[in-house]
Protein backbone atom coordinates (compact mmCIF):
# COMPACT_ATOMS: atom_id res chain seq x y z
CA UNK A 1 0.00 0.00 0.00
CA UNK A 2 1.32 3.32 -1.37
CA UNK A 3 1.81 6.41 1.28
CA UNK A 4 -0.84 8.28 -0.58
CA UNK A 5 -3.41 5.73 -0.23
CA UNK A 6 -2.45 4.78 3.56
CA UNK A 7 -3.11 8.48 3.89
CA UNK A 8 -6.23 8.82 2.44
CA UNK A 9 -7.60 5.39 4.00
CA UNK A 10 -6.09 7.03 7.73
CA UNK A 11 -8.88 9.84 7.09
CA UNK A 12 -11.06 7.63 6.16
CA UNK A 13 -10.88 6.15 9.40
CA UNK A 14 -11.04 9.66 10.95
CA UNK A 15 -14.18 10.97 9.64
CA UNK A 16 -15.73 7.58 10.18
CA UNK A 17 -15.13 7.65 13.75
CA UNK A 18 -15.84 11.39 14.09
CA UNK A 19 -19.19 10.62 12.55
CA UNK A 20 -19.78 7.97 14.82
CA UNK A 21 -19.28 10.02 17.46
CA UNK A 22 -21.36 13.12 16.96
CA UNK A 23 -24.08 11.00 15.84
CA UNK A 24 -23.69 8.65 19.36
CA UNK A 25 -23.31 12.04 21.12
CA UNK A 26 -26.73 13.20 19.48
CA UNK A 27 -28.64 10.33 20.49
CA UNK A 28 -27.06 10.47 24.08
CA UNK A 29 -28.26 14.05 24.37
CA UNK A 30 -32.02 13.06 23.28
CA UNK A 31 -32.09 10.20 25.94
CA UNK A 32 -30.53 12.64 28.69
CA UNK A 33 -32.65 15.62 28.01
CA UNK A 34 -35.93 13.89 29.60
CA UNK A 35 -34.51 13.42 32.11
CA UNK A 36 -33.20 16.52 32.98
CA UNK A 37 -36.49 17.75 32.47
CA UNK A 38 -38.02 15.34 34.91
CA UNK A 39 -35.58 16.37 37.88
CA UNK A 40 -35.77 20.45 36.32
CA UNK A 41 -39.48 20.28 36.87
CA UNK A 42 -39.66 18.26 40.38
CA UNK A 43 -37.29 21.29 41.52
CA UNK A 44 -39.99 23.96 39.69
CA UNK A 45 -42.70 25.69 41.76
CA UNK A 46 -46.11 24.21 40.47
CA UNK A 47 -47.45 27.73 39.43
CA UNK A 48 -43.90 28.68 37.50
CA UNK A 49 -44.56 25.05 35.58
CA UNK A 50 -48.36 25.94 34.80
CA UNK A 51 -46.81 29.27 33.39
CA UNK A 52 -43.84 28.28 31.59
CA UNK A 53 -44.55 24.55 30.94
CA UNK A 54 -41.93 22.10 31.67
CA UNK A 55 -38.12 24.02 31.52
CA UNK A 56 -34.86 22.31 31.23
CA UNK A 57 -33.50 24.69 34.05
CA UNK A 58 -35.95 25.50 37.02
CA UNK A 59 -37.67 28.94 36.23
CA UNK A 60 -38.62 29.64 40.29
CA UNK A 61 -36.98 27.20 42.12
CA UNK A 62 -38.92 25.09 44.78
CA UNK A 63 -38.92 22.48 47.17
CA UNK A 64 -42.28 21.84 48.09
CA UNK A 65 -42.88 18.92 46.16
CA UNK A 66 -40.11 16.83 48.10
CA UNK A 67 -41.04 18.21 51.23
CA UNK A 68 -44.47 17.11 50.51
CA UNK A 69 -43.40 13.59 50.00
CA UNK A 70 -40.65 13.37 52.73
CA UNK A 71 -43.41 15.26 55.20
CA UNK A 72 -43.40 11.64 56.99
CA UNK A 73 -40.04 10.44 56.54
CA UNK A 74 -40.69 7.09 58.43
CA UNK A 75 -43.21 6.42 55.94
CA UNK A 76 -41.27 6.36 53.01
CA UNK A 77 -37.91 5.23 54.61
CA UNK A 78 -40.82 2.00 55.72
CA UNK A 79 -41.92 1.56 51.92
CA UNK A 80 -37.86 2.09 50.86
CA UNK A 81 -37.14 -0.89 52.95
CA UNK A 82 -40.27 -3.32 51.98
CA UNK A 83 -39.23 -2.19 47.80
CA UNK A 84 -35.49 -2.95 48.73
CA UNK A 85 -36.58 -6.11 50.39
CA UNK A 86 -38.73 -7.68 47.81
CA UNK A 87 -36.43 -6.54 44.63
CA UNK A 88 -33.51 -8.46 46.20
CA UNK A 89 -34.69 -11.55 47.37
CA UNK A 90 -37.06 -11.64 44.52
CA UNK A 91 -34.40 -10.86 42.07
CA UNK A 92 -32.04 -13.43 43.46
CA UNK A 93 -34.56 -16.24 43.81
CA UNK A 94 -35.98 -15.51 40.42
CA UNK A 95 -32.39 -15.57 38.53
CA UNK A 96 -31.46 -18.39 40.30
CA UNK A 97 -34.95 -20.28 39.42
CA UNK A 98 -34.82 -18.71 36.07
CA UNK A 99 -31.66 -20.41 35.03
CA UNK A 100 -31.92 -24.01 36.45
CA UNK A 101 -35.15 -24.24 34.53
CA UNK A 102 -33.80 -23.12 31.65
CA UNK A 103 -30.67 -25.74 32.14
CA UNK A 104 -33.19 -28.25 32.16
CA UNK A 105 -34.73 -27.48 29.39
CA UNK A 106 -31.36 -27.43 27.30
CA UNK A 107 -29.90 -30.40 28.48
CA UNK A 108 -30.32 -33.24 25.95
CA UNK A 109 -30.22 -35.80 28.07
CA UNK A 110 -33.92 -34.80 29.62
CA UNK A 111 -36.03 -36.52 27.13
CA UNK A 112 -38.88 -34.60 28.88
CA UNK A 113 -37.71 -31.39 27.72
CA UNK A 114 -39.60 -30.19 24.79
CA UNK A 115 -43.10 -31.33 26.51
CA UNK A 116 -41.72 -29.16 29.45
CA UNK A 117 -40.90 -26.45 27.18
CA UNK A 118 -44.26 -26.42 25.54
CA UNK A 119 -46.16 -25.88 28.86
CA UNK A 120 -44.12 -23.01 29.56
CA UNK A 121 -45.05 -21.18 26.39
CA UNK A 122 -48.51 -22.51 26.37
CA UNK A 123 -48.78 -20.17 29.65
CA UNK A 124 -47.98 -16.90 27.41
CA UNK A 125 -50.73 -17.20 25.20
CA UNK A 126 -53.68 -18.25 27.65
CA UNK A 127 -54.26 -17.18 31.64
CA UNK A 128 -56.96 -18.09 33.80
CA UNK A 129 -57.62 -14.83 34.18
CA UNK A 130 -57.49 -11.96 37.12
CA UNK A 131 -60.10 -13.51 39.04
CA UNK A 132 -59.39 -16.88 39.57
CA UNK A 133 -55.55 -15.83 40.05
CA UNK A 134 -56.55 -13.43 42.70
CA UNK A 135 -58.14 -16.26 44.75
CA UNK A 136 -55.41 -18.87 44.48
CA UNK A 137 -52.75 -16.30 45.95
CA UNK A 138 -56.00 -14.75 48.77
CA UNK A 139 -57.99 -18.14 49.27
CA UNK A 140 -55.70 -21.10 48.76
CA UNK A 141 -52.39 -19.77 49.63
CA UNK A 142 -53.04 -17.15 52.14
CA UNK A 143 -50.53 -15.26 51.04
CA UNK A 144 -52.52 -11.79 51.71
CA UNK A 145 -50.66 -8.84 53.42
CA UNK A 146 -47.31 -10.57 52.96
CA UNK A 147 -44.09 -9.66 51.30
CA UNK A 148 -44.99 -13.56 50.17
CA UNK A 149 -47.81 -11.69 47.51
CA UNK A 150 -44.96 -9.32 46.33
CA UNK A 151 -42.47 -11.95 45.28
CA UNK A 152 -43.57 -15.14 44.31
CA UNK A 153 -45.92 -14.45 41.63
CA UNK A 154 -43.65 -12.32 39.92
CA UNK A 155 -40.50 -15.16 40.14
CA UNK A 156 -40.74 -16.87 37.08
CA UNK A 157 -41.26 -15.24 33.76
CA UNK A 158 -41.53 -17.41 30.66
CA UNK A 159 -39.79 -15.03 28.04
CA UNK A 160 -36.42 -14.91 30.54
CA UNK A 161 -36.51 -18.93 30.42
CA UNK A 162 -36.24 -18.85 27.03
CA UNK A 163 -33.40 -15.85 26.68
CA UNK A 164 -31.35 -17.93 29.44
CA UNK A 165 -32.24 -20.86 27.56
CA UNK A 166 -30.61 -19.95 24.27
CA UNK A 167 -27.94 -18.45 25.86
CA UNK A 168 -27.05 -22.10 27.93
CA UNK A 169 -27.60 -23.77 24.62
CA UNK A 170 -24.53 -22.02 23.19
CA UNK A 171 -22.12 -23.40 26.30
CA UNK A 172 -20.68 -26.91 24.97
CA UNK A 173 -21.76 -29.88 26.05
CA UNK A 174 -17.57 -31.28 26.72
CA UNK A 175 -17.55 -28.91 29.85
CA UNK A 176 -20.37 -31.04 31.50
CA UNK A 177 -19.18 -34.29 30.14
CA UNK A 178 -15.82 -33.70 31.85
CA UNK A 179 -17.05 -32.57 35.00
CA UNK A 180 -19.13 -35.93 35.12
CA UNK A 181 -15.95 -37.58 34.41
CA UNK A 182 -14.51 -36.25 37.49
CA UNK A 183 -17.29 -37.26 39.75
CA UNK A 184 -19.33 -34.09 39.59
CA UNK A 185 -23.24 -34.40 39.86
CA UNK A 186 -25.52 -32.23 37.46
CA UNK A 187 -26.17 -29.68 40.65
CA UNK A 188 -22.70 -29.54 41.02
CA UNK A 189 -21.78 -28.89 37.65
CA UNK A 190 -24.37 -25.94 37.53
CA UNK A 191 -23.98 -24.30 40.59
CA UNK A 192 -19.85 -24.43 39.69
CA UNK A 193 -19.78 -24.05 35.60
CA UNK A 194 -22.79 -23.07 34.26
CA UNK A 195 -23.68 -20.40 36.04
CA UNK A 196 -20.08 -18.85 36.57
CA UNK A 197 -19.87 -18.69 32.70
CA UNK A 198 -23.64 -17.01 32.34
CA UNK A 199 -22.99 -13.75 33.93
CA UNK A 200 -24.40 -11.94 30.80
CA UNK A 201 -27.51 -13.53 30.86
CA UNK A 202 -28.06 -13.81 34.54
CA UNK A 203 -26.67 -10.00 34.45
CA UNK A 204 -29.43 -9.23 32.01
CA UNK A 205 -32.41 -11.23 33.40
CA UNK A 206 -31.62 -10.06 36.69
CA UNK A 207 -31.95 -6.64 35.81
CA UNK A 208 -35.04 -6.80 33.76
CA UNK A 209 -36.48 -8.47 37.21
CA UNK A 210 -35.28 -5.99 39.05
CA UNK A 211 -37.01 -3.35 37.35
CA UNK A 212 -40.43 -5.19 37.84
CA UNK A 213 -40.37 -6.06 41.03
CA UNK A 214 -39.36 -2.43 41.87
CA UNK A 215 -41.87 -0.66 39.72
CA UNK A 216 -44.67 -3.33 41.16
CA UNK A 217 -47.79 -1.50 42.70
CA UNK A 218 -50.26 -3.47 40.82
CA UNK A 219 -49.96 -6.26 43.14
CA UNK A 220 -49.92 -4.46 46.41
CA UNK A 221 -52.81 -2.70 45.57
CA UNK A 222 -54.11 -6.11 45.14
CA UNK A 223 -52.83 -7.97 47.75
CA UNK A 224 -51.83 -5.27 50.59
CA UNK A 225 -53.67 -4.09 53.22
CA UNK A 226 -51.32 -3.84 55.56
CA UNK A 227 -49.78 0.21 56.10
CA UNK A 228 -45.97 -1.26 57.32
CA UNK A 229 -46.08 -3.69 54.16
CA UNK A 230 -46.77 -1.23 51.25
CA UNK A 231 -43.67 -1.09 48.92
CA UNK A 232 -42.91 2.92 47.48
CA UNK A 233 -44.83 2.96 44.37
CA UNK A 234 -48.13 2.24 45.81
CA UNK A 235 -47.18 4.46 49.00
CA UNK A 236 -46.26 7.09 45.92
CA UNK A 237 -49.61 6.19 43.92
CA UNK A 238 -51.47 6.58 47.02
CA UNK A 239 -49.98 9.98 47.77
CA UNK A 240 -51.32 11.55 44.38
CA UNK A 241 -54.20 10.16 44.53
CA UNK A 242 -55.33 11.70 47.95
CA UNK A 243 -53.88 14.95 46.85
CA UNK A 244 -55.88 14.77 43.34
CA UNK A 245 -58.90 13.63 45.63
CA UNK A 246 -58.00 16.73 48.06
CA UNK A 247 -58.59 19.18 44.85
CA UNK A 248 -61.53 17.29 43.59
CA UNK A 249 -63.03 17.89 46.77
CA UNK A 250 -62.46 21.14 47.19
CA UNK A 251 -63.84 22.52 43.68
CA UNK A 252 -66.66 20.57 44.24
CA UNK A 253 -67.41 22.32 47.44
CA UNK A 254 -66.85 25.80 45.34
CA UNK A 255 -63.30 26.32 46.81
CA UNK A 256 -60.18 27.58 45.01
CA UNK A 257 -57.05 25.38 44.77
CA UNK A 258 -54.02 27.32 45.81
CA UNK A 259 -51.62 27.11 42.97
CA UNK A 260 -48.58 26.08 44.76
CA UNK A 261 -50.21 23.06 46.29
CA UNK A 262 -47.60 20.45 44.10
CA UNK A 263 -49.34 18.85 41.48
CA UNK A 264 -47.18 18.50 38.29
CA UNK A 265 -43.62 19.06 40.37
CA UNK A 266 -45.32 16.39 42.47
CA UNK A 267 -45.09 13.85 39.69
CA UNK A 268 -41.90 15.09 38.61
CA UNK A 269 -40.35 14.50 42.07
CA UNK A 270 -42.21 11.10 42.46
CA UNK A 271 -40.21 10.04 39.35
CA UNK A 272 -37.04 11.23 40.30
CA UNK A 273 -37.82 9.82 44.08
CA UNK A 274 -38.68 6.30 42.72
CA UNK A 275 -36.30 5.97 39.73
CA UNK A 276 -33.29 6.86 41.57
CA UNK A 277 -32.07 4.48 43.44
CA UNK A 278 -32.39 1.73 40.77
CA UNK A 279 -30.57 3.82 37.88
CA UNK A 280 -27.57 3.58 40.63
CA UNK A 281 -27.19 -0.49 40.35
CA UNK A 282 -27.31 0.10 36.16
CA UNK A 283 -23.50 0.99 36.00
CA UNK A 284 -22.25 -2.06 37.82
CA UNK A 285 -23.79 -4.36 35.57
CA UNK A 286 -23.73 -2.45 32.21
CA UNK A 287 -21.01 -4.94 30.65
CA UNK A 288 -23.18 -7.54 31.41
CA UNK A 289 -26.23 -6.28 30.13
CA UNK A 290 -24.54 -5.30 27.04
CA UNK A 291 -23.26 -8.50 26.47
CA UNK A 292 -26.56 -9.87 27.34
CA UNK A 293 -28.28 -7.87 24.37
CA UNK A 294 -26.51 -9.90 22.03
CA UNK A 295 -27.91 -13.36 23.07
CA UNK A 296 -28.40 -15.65 20.18
CA UNK A 297 -27.14 -12.84 17.56
CA UNK A 298 -23.85 -14.42 16.78
CA UNK A 299 -23.86 -17.87 16.49
CA UNK A 300 -20.09 -20.24 16.28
Amino acid sequence: MSGAAARRQQKDKLLLAIIGYVTLAVFALICIVPFVIILSSSFSDEEAIRMHGYTLIPTIFSTDAYRMIFKYPDDILQSYGVTITVTAIGTAVGVFLTAMTAYVLCRKDFKWRNHFAFYFFFTTLFSGGLVPWYLLIVNYLDMKNTLAALIIPSLINVFYIMVMRAFLAGIPDAISESAKIDGAGDFRIFISLILPLSKPALATVGLFLALGHWNDWYSALLFISDDKLMPLQYYLYQMLGNLEGMRKAMLGAGGVVDANIPGENLKMAMTVVACGPILFAYPFIQKYFVQGLTIGAVKG
